[in-house]
Order: structure tokens, then sequence, then C-alpha cells
């Protein structure tokens, strides 16, 4: 008997080993057979129609330069809100199906057409060099997903510079066409990357068939197919979709009625933001 079942336990370690062996290269085939989707072109999506604001109005209260050690100077921005609640939520935030601010409405606040900052208090700091450059600030209400209100008075330009002892004179308002970028920035991860908002706020020229226009160049850095070069006559915003997950990068490029590059400040702008999986 024991030899019976010293036999049985040979033969059954014999089958394991074969087993054991079979599967390990069926996983390899199965491995070696799997087929990579390419992802969808990148395309832009329309936004549903967002609530209105009547008579929502964003101004300058007041702005102080005040010197901050020998060469720069801390600026101070005090805004005037009214017929728009900061901190509150948008009400279709639930259904936009993209990215929301948890602190709910806030004023874009865009220097020099940088990453914009989001504030939720009608006041703002910044420091800048002594240098007596040209600055141009562009600030616009904004809904809780980071959709800018673009009806009349909801957004002002202030152009200024600070001169070599630190005061701030205030320069003639710019008369020329300019485009300010405001989204996308930042991470995005999960779901909100499947609904990437695309806005951006227009100065002194209309976009149309026959007039000025917007180029938009999407790029994923990391998977070179992911890209998207269109011209839009139209000024509203716009979901970005199928970039995939990484590194992307949008160009803004505002152009003239025969396609050519606009000249002058503010005309282009640059953003790099990431798509994350988790």
């Amino acid at each position: 008997m024991k030899s019976v079942a010293l036999s049985i336990f040979a033969l059954g370690a014999v089958l394991l080993a074969s087993s054991c062996g079979s599967e390990g290269s069926n996983n390899k085939e199965i491995k070696d057979s799997v087929v990579v989707v390419p992802l969808a072109p990148v395309s832009i999506g329309t936004v549903s129609p967002s609530p209105d604001f009547p008579g929502a109005t964003l101004a300058i209260n007041s702005v102080k330069a005040e010197k901050v050690g020998k060469d720069s100077a801390k600026v101070t921005f005090k805004f005037d809100v009214k017929n728009y609640e900061l901190k509150l939520q948008t009400t279709d935030n639930g259904t936009k199906m993209c990215n929301n601010s948890d602190k709910g409405q806030h004023i874009h606040f865009i220097l020099d057409n940088a990453p914009y900052k989001a504030l939720y208090e009608p006041t703002n700091d910044v420091t800048l060099p002594n240098d007596g450059k040209e600055h141009y600030l562009v600030a616009f209400l904004s809904r809780s997903y980071h959709e800018s209100i673009k009806s009349k008075g909801a957004a002002l330009v202030y152009h200024f510079k600070i001169d070599e002892k630190g005061n701030l004179k205030k320069l003639e308002d710019p008369k020329t066409p300019m485009i300010t970028y405001s989204r996308p920035k930042g991470d995005y991860v999960g779901k909100d990357t499947a609904n990437i908002l695309l806005d951006f706020y227009v100065w002194n020229c209309e976009l149309g068939v026959n007039s000025y226009k917007v180029r938009i160049d999407a790029t994923n850095e990391d998977r070179s197919t992911q890209r998207l070069n269109v011209l839009q006559t139209e000024w509203h915003p716009y979901f970005l979709q199928n970039l995939g997950t990484g590194k992307c990068k949008v160009v803004l490029t505002l152009l003239d009625k025969d396609n050519k590059p606009v000249e002058g400040p503010m005309t282009s702008a640059t953003r790099e933001f990431n798509l994350k999986a988790q």
C-alpha cells in the first residue's frame, strides 16, 4: 500500500508540474496576443448652457502699491462684486460633468496671462518688481466649475506699471485685440479627465467666420498621436475630450480675419496641465 501511495503521489506531482508548465505557456501566449486599442482622436465637445447672472458686475474698488524691500512693491487690489455671490455653488454644478471647485463661485485673477488665482474674497495682493514693466490684469467672475461669465460688466482689464520708486501708475486702457487664457489648469484626476473645460476671454474684438478667430492647439506630450489643432469662430466654452492621461499642453493664438497671428500684448498663451487616472 505504501508503494502504491508513493506512486500515486509521484504521478500527481508530474501532472501538476506539467499543468503548471502548460499554464505558464498559455499565459505567455495570452500576453503576446494582447492588442493595444488606440485612443479615440482628441475632439472638442459642446458645453451645456450655463445659468445666466443678469446684472452681475465686477469692478475695481481700489489699487494701492506699497514699496517692500529695495526693488519691489506689494500691490493690493480690492474689487466690487454686485449681483453675484462668491463662494456659492453654481446651481448646475452637479450635472456639468467637469471639474468643480468645492469652495464655490469666485473671481479669476489673471496677471500678464499667467495661470489664474481663484479669489473667493474680493481682494488680492501681488508683489512686483520696480522695473517700469507694463502689466495687464484681466479679472472676471467665474462659476464654481471655472466657466467665466461673459456678459457685459462681468470682467475688467487694468493696465499699469510700477516705477523705480515703487509707485503705481495706471496706464491707458488697451485698445488692441487680446485673448486671456483661463482653463485648463493644474491636475485632473479620474472622472475629471473625461471633460476638460477649455475657456478663455477675448477683449476688444469679436470672433466670427470673417473676423477674428482663435487657434486651439492641444497635445498630450506623453502620447504623440493625441493632438488637436482647430480654428474656432465662436466665443464660448468647450470640452476637450479623449486626451488620455499624461502631461498635456494647450496653446491659444488670436488670429485676424486673414488667419494670421495678431500682433501686440496678450495675443497668445500656453499652459501645461496633467491628466491622471488615479
